[in-house]
Formats: structure tokens, sequence, C-alpha cells
């Protein structure tokens, strides 16, 4: 069976630009997939531990640091949660991910949860190149689909602003950085400068969505 994670990253739960193109690019998915699995992740409803002295001290260890049944109750509850979501990303065929931006980025809560599934010798390992750096380091995670839904006020794909599209661009190169090349978008963008247009930007974002859908 093939699955699908449904990711989220707004703090309302629906009658926005990027979740009303979101919904419907999963309505369209299920009618022509009847057969696959779309798990909903909520990012803002649901429980990511944040990268704090505990995980980071976890990080490549033992044998530097403790073993799992040495640390505290506390620690060993982040490190299973944070295998949790890791999992559940690697073992995913599709990702579909839906954000607003906000002061030239996404949401938080979205980062938390790359940082979550960016996880050495998970999603990523070392190259046998010799290189050092990004250069010697390899994605684990190829084959996987992505879809990004992305609304914003301003255009930013494209023109005068382009040069502060740092939503789009993170995704995308985060996602190669972990072996993932298939990576498609739908921009909803544009609705502030113009909000005599607003609602053909998202009938025009709508289209494409049961479009792509269908195809995905």
């Amino acid at each position: 069976m093939t699955t699908v994670l449904y990711i989220t990253a707004h703090p309302f739960t629906s009658d926005t630009y990027s979740l009303s193109v979101g919904e419907q690019f999963i309505e369209t998915y299920k009618e022509t997939h009847p057969n696959d699995e779309v798990i909903h992740l909520d990012l803002y409803r649901m429980d990511i531990p944040q990268i704090d002295a505990d995980l980071l001290r976890r990080w490549g260890q033992p044998p530097a640091g403790p073993s799992f049944e040495e640390l505290s109750e506390e620690s060993k509850a982040k490190a299973i949660r944070m295998n949790e979501i890791v999992e559940q990303f690697m073992t995913a065929d599709k990702v579909v991910i839906v954000n607003p931006v906000w002061n030239y980025a996404f949401p938080p809560v979205l980062k938390t949860y790359f940082d979550a599934i960016t996880v050495p010798g998970r999603t990523f390992t070392r190259a046998n190149n010799g290189r050092r750096g990004l250069g010697g380091l390899t994605g684990t995670q190829q084959g996987k689909k992505v879809i990004h839904i992305q609304a914003s006020g301003t255009v930013l794909s494209h023109g005068e602003f382009q040069d502060v599209e740092f939503s789009h661009s993170y995704i995308k190169a985060t996602l190669k950085f972990l072996g993932i090349d298939d990576v498609q978008v739908i921009y909803v963008e544009g609705t502030s400068e113009k909000p005599d247009q607003a609602e053909a930007i998202k009938e025009q974002a709508l289209q494409q969505a049961i479009q792509m859908a269908g195809t995905f």
C-alpha cells in the first residue's frame, strides 16, 4: 500500500488559502487513489520535540556519551518520540507539505519537523567520496515524491521579491539533501498585493491541485 503524509503547518484548521488548496489536493487524491493510505500530520497539534541539549548530546552516541538505558525518563521519551517521527517519514512513499509564508519563511513548527527528520545515519549518511561537509554527505530517501503547497500574500516565486523567497527554496534544498529530487510546488501567492484578484488566484491554485493530485 502506498502511504502519503499530508503535513500541514498552520495554526488554523481550515479556511486559509494554503489549507483550502491542500484540502482540495487531498480530496482529489483520495478519489483518484482509493487504495492509498493518507496520514494527516497537523504539526501545530503534534508532539515534536525540539533539538535541545538532551537531544544534541544523544547525536552520534554512544560510545561518546550515555547509553539509552542511562538517560533520564524525560530524555528517553524525547528520543523515542523523535525515532517515531523519523520512522514515519522514512516509510512514507509520498509527502504533501502545506504552509503559509510569514515574514519571508514558513511557520517555525515546520522547521522543528524538518530538524526531527534530518537525522545522521538515518535520512542521510556519510558518502564514500572522501569529501568533508555537505559534499561528504548523501541522502537516503531516494524515490519519494513531494508536493509543496505554499500561500503568500506577496508574489515570491518570481519578480521583484524572488530573492527573499526563503520558504520553498529551503524545503526543496533540505529534501534534496535527504535524497529527494521529485519536488513539485503549487503557489497561492499575491493575494495581499492584489486583493481584488485573491479569489481568482485561489481558484487557479485549486484547479492546479485537482490536476496534479490525479497524477501524483
